[in-house]
């Protein structure tokens, strides 16, 4: 079961890494996407992120409790995705906040 919970981990946060960039590159091909729409992406991308983190840690706790090979690898590359994701999700919503800030600022001239 840890090791199903470390791959499920893994693939979450491959997902949680790509989405965003799949979200700003959707933008490039439709007219009426802008790329502040794709900020509907950040909440998907922290969700699946945390996700990712709550698997790795739980593939890591089973397979401290497993005698013999440590086979924590797969559960901790799920962790770092799921870091990777949440600094990706954190980082685009620090630039939307300074988005609408500019923004703001800009419109009371």
């Amino acid at each position: 079961m840890g090791r199903g919970s470390a791959w499920v981990s893994v693939v979450l946060g491959v997902a949680s890494v790509f989405t965003l960039p799949l979200a700003v590159y959707a933008t490039r091909f439709n007219d009426t996407y802008e790329l502040l729409h794709a900020a509907f992406a950040i909440p998907i991308a922290a969700g699946l992120a945390l996700a990712a983190l709550a698997l790795a840690g739980r593939a890591c706790r089973l397979s401290a409790l497993r005698l013999g090979a440590d086979r924590s690898a797969v559960a901790r590359a799920g962790r770092v995705l799921g870091i990777v994701g949440l600094g990706m999700a954190a980082s685009a919503l620090v630039s939307l906040g300074v988005y609408g800030l500019l923004e703001y600022v800009g419109s009371r001239d």
